[in-house]
């Protein structure tokens, strides 16, 4: 389940800079845009007058081809976390010692009802 998380991350990365390229060679509606600064005649001369056209399909399908692929790994790093979680822990489990028994107190008496002597009797 890891490689397969990895291979699309690696797929969903160059699909991110395939789009950041593909949107940087569209021309903006106004000037030329980054697009004619990046060789927008050579776009033209490999796609034709329809350049536009191209770059736009293109970026409609990359992103949602990127929307795609990060739905899956979401899910997929989902599944892995619900059953791979104990296999996978890199944290060793603590089993929690044996509670000792609770020592039993002796239930309070009464003061008893002898005499107390006094403090300055003598003893014996």
């Amino acid at each position: 389940m890891s490689l397969f998380i990895g291979v699309l991350t690696f797929v969903l990365v160059l699909t991110s800079l395939f789009l950041v390229l593909v949107v940087l060679m569209q021309r903006a509606k106004s000037d030329g845009g980054m697009g004619a600064a990046m060789g927008g005649g050579a776009t033209e001369s490999a796609f034709g007058a329809e350049t536009n056209n191209v770059l736009s399909t293109a970026t409609i399908r990359g992103a949602i081809v990127f929307f795609v692929l990060g739905f899956v790994l979401y899910m997929a790093n989902i599944y892995q976390s619900k059953h791979h979680e104990a296999a996978d822990s890199k944290l060793p489990t603590v089993i929690a010692p044996a509670l000792a028994p609770k020592p039993v107190v002796a239930p309070l008496t009464t003061p008893s009802t002898q005499p107390v002597a006094p403090a300055d009797a003598k003893k014996p």
